[in-house]
């Protein structure tokens, strides 16, 4: 299976401050590990500049123009919240972020390749329309969902999120519009404080399953099989784009999942079912979350392997 990676060096240059979760180190790690032998099949993109329509689709003009306006001097950090850091190379990592997310649909709806990986920071999914946050400014993969329905006329894409936490950005998208469906397994309770089991959208468009802390594997893996898998099957979305976070891994510091590397590369294969049965095989996977740079590059690798499989 031919398998898109699209991704800058614009995205590590991002610098979000010492001692910041959501570094560069994050993407050096996972380039490292994709120079692998085993990737030589992958076809490597330079990500685009996303265009003010692609992400005006999502975010209005004025939101837009507000995040790529914050242009600190060489040096300087802005903080547009506690969490959300913008230095000097930020706008141009924030436009090539939504650009790669755009770029992996043109390519996949096209035919180029089956399936995509978008290597991108900073991640998107806490992004509301109006609100950055949760070290998002652009929703990446809700641009590429609403680039596959403009640009494609797609009637009906799959925004599923395995991030440790809840994408409220996205559901904030989604939840109101019936031909797109947003599907979130989570930590709960932890930031962002949303993503309750009783949140359902439009007609059932809308799934969460909070876990609690400390739940691994094996109720991570229920609660895809038993009540996100049946409803994806039931949308039977045309493309599927995946929040790609890895922050649910047992390793990682900033929450208590236990979920391990084999269980991320289960549901990569679930989804590569579903996607075969609805949507010709066609899967865009963005990068969100991921802070323990070993566990990252392990689990990103492994997603990968399964994306590329024939």
């Amino acid at each position: 299976m031919t398998t898109l990676l699209a991704t800058h060096p614009s995205f590590l240059a991002h610098d979000t401050g010492p001692h910041h979760p959501e570094r560069p180190d994050r993407l050096r790690a996972i380039l490292a590990a994709l120079e692998d032998p085993a990737f030589a099949g992958l076809v490597r993109a330079s990500a685009p500049l996303a265009t003010l329509e692609e992400m005006g689709r999502v975010h209005p003009p004025e939101y837009i123009e507000t995040i790529l306006g914050v242009q600190p001097e060489a040096g300087e950090l802005v903080h547009i919240d506690g969490d959300t850091v913008m230095s000097t190379g930020s706008a141009e990592a924030v436009l090539r972020a939504a650009g790669a997310a755009v770029m992996c649909v043109d390519a996949v709806l096209k035919g180029e390749v089956q399936t995509a990986f978008a290597a991108v920071r900073p991640p998107g999914h806490h992004a509301t329309p109006t609100i950055p946050g949760g070290f998002c400014l652009v929703n990446n993969a809700a641009v590429a969902a609403r680039h596959a329905q403009a640009r494609y006329g797609l009637e009906r894409v799959a925004i599923l999120d395995f991030d440790v936490h809840h994408g409220q950005g996205t559901q904030a998208v989604a939840e109101i519009d019936p031909s797109l469906f947003y599907a979130s397994t989570h930590q709960y309770p932890l930031y962002p404080g949303t993503g309750s089991a009783r949140e359902h959208g439009i007609n059932g468009n809308v799934v969460n399953v909070p876990l609690p802390g400390g739940a691994g594997g094996a109720q991570f893996r229920a609660a895809w099989e038993q009540r996100i898998l049946p409803a994806l099957d039931g949308f039977a979305p045309q493309l599927l784009v995946l929040s790609a976070g890895f922050d649910a891994h047992v390793d990682d510091p900033l929450a208590g999942l236990e979920v391990e590397t084999t269980d991320f590369m289960w549901l990569t294969e679930a989804f590569r079912d579903i996607a075969r049965q609805h949507a010709g095989g066609r899967i865009v996977s963005v990068l969100e979350g991921g802070y323990d740079l070993g566990a990252l590059a392990d689990a990103v690798s492994s997603h990968l392997q399964v994306l590329m499989r024939d």
